[in-house]
């Protein structure tokens, strides 16, 4: 019975075979040589909404410019986090990376979901990371076309 409430998946000749689960369509995305994340796409129980589907599709040729603004984000924000550890003698972190440039934070973040969803009613790219020095939450890169948005400092994934 159940079965009759449940959407067909849906066959997207660039991202692949995406399913309806909890409000998106999901699915993998590949972005970097990191291999693949989970990519949650809006729309309906019927089909992923036209406009979300080409954000996605064209975000890995997007991806290169979209770098530097991200590790100048990620860098900013990694900043406040070092100086605690260096100017706090009783706060020792093993974890806590040393980096000397933005370029840096590559290696000591990675990228755990992309979303491309409605965000106060336009639509946004959002790509989550893990980072070593903020280990409690996934840092979100909120894009809208190629502009950064805001490097919030905890999402959920989708």
């Amino acid at each position: 019975m159940f079965g009759l409430f449940k959407s067909a998946p849906f066959l997207d000749p660039g991202l692949g075979e995406l399913h309806w689960r909890r409000g998106f369509w999901r699915g993998e995305i590949a972005l970097d040589q990191g291999g693949t994340v989970s990519l949650a796409v809006s729309g309906t129980r019927k089909a992923p909404d036209a406009a979300a589907l080409q954000a996605a599709r064209s975000l890995a040729s997007q991806f290169p410019a979209m770098r530097p603004v991200i590790e100048a984000a990620l860098f900013e924000h990694y900043t406040p986090y070092a100086e605690v550890v260096a100017d706090d003698e009783a706060v020792s972190d093993e974890t806590m990376p040393i980096l000397g440039s933005a370029s840096e934070v590559w290696s000591h973040v990675a990228l755990a979901h992309v979303s491309v969803s409605p965000l106060s009613g336009m639509l946004a790219i959002e790509l989550g990371y893990n980072a070593a020095w903020d280990q409690e939450h996934t840092l979100g890169a909120r894009f809208q076309g190629d502009k950064l948005l805001e490097l919030c400092g905890s999402v959920l994934s989708p």
